[in-house]
């Protein structure tokens, strides 16, 4: 299977610039997610990468050939790439393996080579059995391996996903990313997974490419991404994260800082070389919050609301000190915190977003 190669691209309709200067190195087998929230120019990418769209600027190669720059594109039926969409687009009128089938029809492939091929592809996907079947008599998770089962027939050099599971209940969604998961494993086929679930992404990705108005923020793993967020977008787009300001007293060589928030002291993880700064901004998740004990530094906030969620209770908490900032933890059972109940907390830990970034 081929890497790919996003090289300085830009996409532009008019004056608006729908991808902007997006460069990425997606190796051979790798599996990359782009995610972001509506309109951030992911949709715009996978259009460009599958040769629905040409580029404005910049070049996309698979494998070491280029297949779209400013002067030149290859359409999508000569780039041997896969498209798997979130509607299935499966022919009703057909059978399971003559929907899987259709692409090596149209490329007058040999029948007894066409079979072969067919059922290779089904027992990729555990679908051995189905063939006679009509896509009306299968499940929605079903439906979607059949849908994958005939993108990889065609023996793609790449596979891209559209939001694949958007359409399924969430335990199916579940099941699928384990399926997903399974065939990445087996077949070492590189995928750029289109999605704005970034609990998706999390799950199934060895890297991230997080997108915002067109250009690419941050490029990382998701562990990089959760603990680690390169500015204020993606540490409050990733898992609800909580953006608090903060002035730097003290940096370490242990990669820590001393910062002042809401008023009172706390020691955040930072990148190295990280110096004293004032107008700073911190990121931290639900679980780095937790109420403060008698005589520990922390800080007073009025609770806002709380949301019972078995078992725990979502607590969201506006600081006296900021009451325009809003932060939220959980507290296990039993749910004390009520809105308009005082509440005194702590920072148990944090990332000092990187000062180049942190506007």
């Amino acid at each position: 299977m081929a890497g790919l190669t996003i090289d300085n691209v830009t996409k532009s309709f008019g004056d608006l610039d729908a991808v902007r200067k997006v460069s990425i190195d997606v190796q051979n087998g790798e599996f990359l997610a782009v995610l972001g929230p509506s309109g951030c120019g992911k949709t715009t990418m996978l259009r460009l990468i599958a040769g629905f769209e040409q580029v404005t600027d910049g070049r996309i190669l698979i494998g070491d050939k280029v297949v779209s720059d400013r002067n030149m594109h290859v359409p999508p039926e000569r780039r041997r790439v896969g498209i798997v969409f979130q509607n299935y687009a499966l022919w009703p009128h057909m059978t399971v393996a003559e929907n899987i089938a259709y692409p090596l029809k149209v490329a007058k492939v040999g029948k007894a080579e066409r079979e072969k091929r067919v059922e290779d592809a089904l027992a990729l996907v555990n679908m051995q059995g189905y063939g006679d079947r009509r896509p009306a008599n299968l499940s929605g998770g079903q439906r979607q391996r059949v849908a994958l089962a005939r993108c990889l027939v065609a023996a793609p050099s790449l596979v891209l996903f559209d939001e694949p599971l958007a359409n399924l209940d969430v335990h199916l969604r579940a099941s699928m990313e384990d399926e997903f998961a399974a065939f990445h494993k087996r077949t070492g086929t590189t995928i750029v997974y289109i999605t704005h679930d970034q609990t998706e992404a999390m799950a199934l990705a060895d890297r991230i490419a997080v997108m915002d108005q067109g250009r690419l923020i941050q490029l990382a793993t998701p562990r990089e991404l959760f603990r680690e967020p390169a500015n204020a977008m993606v540490a409050s787009f990733i898992a609800n994260g909580i953006v608090l300001p903060a002035d730097v007293l003290t940096a370490e060589e242990s990669g820590h800082c001393r910062v002042r928030v809401l008023g009172t002291e706390f020691v955040v993880r930072c990148q190295p070389g990280e110096k004293p700064r004032q107008k700073a901004l911190i990121c931290c998740r639900s679980a780095d919050i937790e109420p403060a004990a008698p005589g520990e530094p922390g800080f007073e906030g009025t609770v806002t609301r709380s949301v019972y969620r078995g078992g725990v209770g979502r607590i969201e908490v506006a600081p006296t000190d900021a009451p325009d900032c809003s932060l939220h933890f959980d507290q296990k059972e039993p749910v004390t915190l009520e809105p308009g109940m005082t509440a005194r907390l702590r920072i148990g830990s944090g990332w000092l977003i990187p000062e180049e970034n942190a506007g």
